[in-house]
């Protein structure tokens, strides 16, 4: 599919779209940072902020790993082989028994209807290669929960490993041939949810860069003033997190690339990350209405301060991981301590 497809439409998709008919939140015209409390116990993340109007519950999944297939796979087996056979049996984080990403995702989705979360949130990865039959499964489980749910790629996601092509035209062409029916009409790069006052904004950064219009997209609503969360796969650089690939990194180049070859595609740039890619990380940071970022990718869960923003990263869903978040109005005697 042609680039320009996607951004034919930008400006419609960077007005967002409420999850419900009394969602849309409206402007605060707050340019004071917005004071976050945030508390994590394993799983479950406690959220508090003085511009949270109504408690918000988000079920938070990334990382899953789905190897499903069918007989329409079997062309792609040379591209899907090896994430075939990667996540076929893993121990719970919790209880330590053997489990698998079907079976941790249907108990995931049964914990989100079970606490009747406001949203699920998916940040990427659900898939190990971009298979019919998975993306059909989770489209059906999805819509057994009646949950509404909010989908990004990952890396994985529209990866058939040794395909032909840059990394930006295989995640134009399988998002278009295959992941196009979990975006629910939005744009597959950048949309706005909004759920009872917080917008919710998903942005792709499955490639590890930002391209303009997802740029101006952020841009856009961090002036709005309307209270916000960022949603995407792979998490932001932090000082101190010990990975080479975190968007924004300034250590991200061909020369800290390990593994292109074994995931078989396109080794980083040797020119690193794009002024687009290190503007957003910036403009990420210096958003006065940004309340917090959930990521994933890891595989590994984490909370990380980057100037007084927190980006809670997710474990995998694969081992049955998830994040149970609870966005909570601030009482007044908590406001006491804090405002």
């Amino acid at each position: 599919m042609k680039r320009r497809s996607f951004f034919k439409k930008t400006s419609a998709a960077l007005m967002g779209i409420g999850l419900t008919s009394n969602a849309y939140a409206t402007s605060r015209n707050n340019k004071h940072p917005a004071k976050v409390c945030a508390t994590i116990d394993q799983q479950d993340v406690y959220f508090y902020a003085d511009v949270i109007d109504q408690s918000i519950r988000v079920v938070h999944i990334a990382d899953t790993h789905l190897f499903k297939d069918d007989e329409r796979g079997i062309p792609y087996q040379t591209f899907s082989g090896r994430m075939a056979k990667a996540y076929n049996q893993t121990t719970h984080f919790k209880t330590r028994k053997n489990t698998n990403p079907e079976e941790a995702f249907e108990q995931t989705l049964a914990f989100a209807k079970e606490v009747r979360a406001d949203v699920i949130t998916l940040v990427g990865d659900i898939f190990s290669f971009p298979s019919e039959a998975a993306i059909e499964w989770v489209l059906s489980k999805l819509e057994a929960t009646g949950i509404p749910y909010i989908y990004i790629a990952g890396n994985h996601d529209w990866h058939y490993e040794g395909m032909e092509g840059t990394l930006e035209s295989l995640r134009d062409e399988w998002i278009e041939k295959r992941l196009r029916p979990l975006y629910q009409g939005k744009h597959p790069l950048m949309a706005a949810y909004d759920i009872k006052g917080i917008r919710f904004l998903a942005i792709d950064n499955s490639t590890y860069q930002i391209n303009d219009e997802q740029l101006a997209f952020f841009n856009q609503h961090a002036a709005s003033g309307i209270p916000l969360v960022l949603l995407i796969h792979i998490p932001m650089y932090a000082p101190g997190k010990h990975i080479v690939f975190g968007c924004g990194n300034p250590n991200w180049s061909a020369a800290t690339d390990r593994n292109f070859a074994l995931e078989r595609r396109p080794k980083w740039p040797a020119e690193g990350h794009t002024q687009t890619t290190l503007n957003f990380h910036k403009n990420v940071f210096n958003a006065s209405n940004l309340l917090g970022i959930f990521a994933g990718h890891v595989h590994r869960s984490s909370i990380e301060m980057i100037k007084g923003k927190p980006q809670i990263v997710a474990d995998d869903n694969a081992s049955g991981g998830y994040l149970d978040i609870n966005l909570i109005p601030m009482n007044e005697q908590d406001k006491r301590l804090i405002l």
